[in-house]
């Protein structure tokens, strides 16, 4: 039986694209799939990071982690679940990055009715957009270590043959490269699946699920979680790419609040923070509807 604790302090390092920490924790799911009697293929894959981001390199090079077991009458799984594995810090956690998104729309906004004010927000804007930079300092336990076990949990609680695979993608927090080149280079994994992709499950707070693109699955989802639903959100995951990958529905599901957001990015990220009783109570209300597909 499965530790997830200990398996979680094994994933909650700080593993930035690149790193020894990032090819260990890759290691360490591709032994947990293997166990479960997953089949495991390596998508390799380069590409650009977001341009928002500073400190980064022209070009990222990652692996997205497959695992299918049994598949349907498609030949591949009717359900994805889905996290990313890497990590990245900040010198400025979430929830200060979207406070100077906002503050540069504002700044937008008021600039031609009320110069000074106006002025003043973009100047507080950019300042914060300048601290966009990416470091290792983060252990990146809630982003997205719990989502990753959260993905394991519901597998274990789902029988051997069920149609439903995991994906592991890489370098989402470089701006969703692996989940951007899993959607153009493989898309014969992703048409006419259902993917619920997970990024960020807190103990705390409630549970949202970001509809990318709307359908049963999804449904069942938010009413087995009793999550909030919504068609849009200020959040970049990987959902947002892989509903344009040729899915039949893609929904992500992230649980938190205020104080979630203060964390994410931060070195406060940390596994001691967490006692994965949101990841349980997920888990748990996926492989509700999982086993009923």
């Amino acid at each position: 039986m499965t530790d997830y604790g200990v398996l979680f302090s094994e994933l909650a390092v700080p593993r930035l694209v690149g790193t020894p920490n990032h090819a260990k924790v890759r290691e360490i799911l591709a032994r947990e799939l293997e166990a479960r009697g997953f089949t495991i293929e390596q998508h390799r894959f380069s590409g650009r990071p977001a341009r928002a981001l500073f400190g980064t390199p022209k070009l990222v090079s990652g692996i997205n982690l497959i695992g299918q077991r049994a598949v349907g009458p498609s030949g591949r799984p009717a359900v994805w679940l889905v996290a990313h594995y890497d990590s990245k810090g900040q010198p400025i956690s979430m929830a200060v990055r979207l406070l100077g998104a906002a503050a540069l729309l504002a700044g937008v906004l008021l600039l031609p009715l009320v110069l000074v004010a106006g002025l003043a927000l973009l100047v507080v804007g950019v300042i914060i957009a300048s601290q966009n930079r990416v470091t290792d300092k983060s252990p990146g336990a809630l982003d997205n270590a719990t989502a990753v076990v959260t993905v394991l949990m519901t597998l274990d609680q789902l029988s051997g043959t069920s149609s439903v695979g995991a994906i592991f993608p890489d370098a989402e927090e470089y701006g969703l490269v692996g989940a951007r080149a899993l959607a153009t280079e493989r898309p014969e994994l992703l048409a006419d699946t259902a993917i619920i992709n997970l990024d960020g499950v807190d103990d705390v707070g409630g549970t949202t699920v970001f509809a990318h693109r709307p359908g049963p699955v999804g449904d069942a989802v938010a009413r087995s979680l009793g999550a909030s639903r919504w068609r849009w959100l200020p959040v970049v995951v990987d959902g947002i790419a892989l509903a344009r990958g040729g899915a039949r529905e893609c929904v992500t599901i992230l649980k938190g609040n205020l104080d979630t957001m203060r964390v994410v990015h931060t070195p406060r990220d940390s596994a001691a923070r967490l006692r994965l009783d949101g990841a349980a109570s997920v888990a748990a209300g996926l492989a509700r509807v999982l086993r009923a597909e």
